[in-house]
């Protein structure tokens, strides 16, 4: 029988190298199990998601059963400070039902008066409901010549249209904010009474993400005219035509948001579809723009940063995440540590969120600046003594490969640190993604891309979606081409998100 030791080379130093690389193979398998074991047990396993929603249902049994069995507290030897319940919203609507006694007591027959009142509110909730909204317009007849007089019939979103500005909106907002399909929403208004087909809806967001386009451009407009851009892309599936299958095709998001470095510049975000990942479509998306992009590490921007018109920022929570995953996964004390040092520049970050360029530089320079040179030290250093193939090796190779990159926001106040703004904009493609399974056509990318577009800037501006598409719905078909400004999100005065959360 051969033995395993019968392969081993003689010499030390081969011995060494052997043993060094097969430190570096056991590691990057470790962390490849620890990333399919959460995978497996984490939200991607549908088996423990339906455990999980079959342990919450028992959970959310088991406490109406306490609640409607349960009995006054024992007395307690200390009294417990009441916790006081969160007012009611201001703006929302009050019914007062007044419970008014009789007029004579009911123990003497005597006079009552009035000492006071003692006032409960009880927050419910109407369901959503459907209006009909008939709009009659008479002809009148002049007695003098025989003209007829008659008043213009008033615009509608589509024409001919069956949905108004509000239904349309909320169609809209339904699939594209609260990611509902289609066929759900046509579930759900079904129990309203209505017969509303997917078809019906889909036609419906065709000719609104039309009626809208001129406007998605104009936030492309503002985006593209600052002098920072964050930058990301996901992946959609997109149903290929005549193949019954999917292909991959790619939602681009372009970010405007100075509030970081103090600026009172409206935030805007702007969505692209491309059928794929080819650095042309960046490219033209780009078009015309001259200044910072803070994107990922995607080849296809090397380009846009060879013109030098645009200048690379790289981002710290991708250089972190590398990190963060093989600290979860191998308890790596390096991993530990880099996470330490970046978590140090991060911190310097949270105190100066919101003041002005010049001063944040000026802190970065005195406070981040040193951080930086010691950590760039340390790494050299310390991939010295890693396997060239191993993971941390490879985390270390990543932040490094894009040092000045991830270190180009010292000298410049505006730049962030890391791309988070983009990434939060992605968030609701990913959870729609989750729900509507695939992209009907590159036609449909194209209008999830538009929708997105609008909502995404109403939300970074404060406002209500639902609000703000009807406004624009309302008025856009007839709107002036050239005011097409007072459309944007930040130009029209509606209750803010805030304020309804009040």
């Amino acid at each position: 029988m051969t033995c395993a030791t019968d392969f081993l080379p003689d010499d030390i130093q081969a011995l060494k190298a052997l043993v060094t690389a097969q430190r570096g193979e056991i590691e990057h398998l470790k962390l490849m199990i620890a990333k399919l074991r959460r995978m497996q047990f984490g939200r991607r396993s549908e088996q423990l998601d339906g455990m999980l929603d079959q342990l919450q249902l028992t959970l959310e049994e088991l406490q109406v059963s306490q609640a409607a069995l349960a009995s006054p507290p024992p007395a307690q030897s200390r009294p417990r400070t009441p916790v006081r319940r969160k007012p009611l919203p201001e703006h929302l609507p009050r019914e007062i039902h007044v419970h008014r006694p009789d007029a004579q007591c009911p123990g003497c027959g005597g006079e009552l008066r009035h000492l006071g009142d003692d006032v409960a509110e009880v927050l419910e909730y109407v369901p959503a409901r459907f209006k009909v909204i008939r709009h009659v317009r008479p002809k009148l007849a002049c007695r003098c010549c025989d003209g007829i007089v008659q008043v213009p019939a008033p615009s509608r979103p589509i024409s001919r249209g069956l949905a108004g500005p509000g239904l349309l909106a909320h169609v809209l907002v339904s699939k594209y904010v609260d990611h509902l399909p289609l066929y759900r929403q046509s579930e759900i208004y079904a129990r309203e009474g209505v017969s509303l087909e997917r078809s019906t809806m889909a036609d419906w967001i065709g000719e609104a993400s039309r009626l809208l386009q001129p406007l998605v451009s104009r936030l492309r407009q503002h985006i593209m005219a600052a002098n920072k851009v964050h930058a990301d892309d996901t992946p959609i599936a997109v149903l290929a035509p005549g193949q019954g299958k999917t292909k991959t095709g790619r939602l681009w998001t372009y970010v405007r948001d100075e509030r970081p470095a103090g600026s009172s510049t409206p935030p805007a975000v702007w969505f692209a579809y491309s059928p794929d990942r080819k650095g042309e479509h960046p490219r033209a998306h780009l078009r015309g723009f001259a200044g910072t992009l803070q994107a990922d590490g995607y080849a296809g921007f090397a380009q846009l940063y060879a013109s030098g018109t645009i200048h690379e920022a790289a981002c710290w929570a991708h250089a972190r995440r590398k990190f963060f995953d093989l600290h979860k996964a191998l308890a790596s004390p390096i991993a530990a540590e880099a996470l330490q040092r970046i978590g140090a520049l991060y911190a310097i970050e949270a105190e100066i969120r919101g003041q002005p360029p010049d001063q944040r530089r000026a802190v970065w320079q005195r406070r981040a600046s040193p951080l930086l040179a010691h950590m760039h030290i340390w790494l050299n250093h310390t991939l010295t003594q890693l396997p060239p193939k191993s993971a941390l090796s490879g985390a270390i190779h990543y932040a490094l490969a894009r040092w000045q990159a991830l270190t180009r926001y010292c000298a410049d106040g505006r730049i962030e640190i890391d791309n988070n703004a983009a990434e939060r904009a992605l968030r609701a493609v990913a959870l729609g993604r989750k729900n509507f399974l695939f992209a009907g056509s590159d036609a449909g990318g194209e209008r999830a891309a538009a929708i997105y577009s609008l909502v995404g800037s109403a939300k970074l501006n404060a406002l209500n979606p639902q609000a703000y598409l009807t406004h624009v719905l309302e008025r856009i078909a007839d709107y002036p081409i050239n005011q097409l400004d007072d459309l944007l999100p930040w130009n029209i005065a509606l209750p803010t998100l805030e304020h309804e959360a009040a």
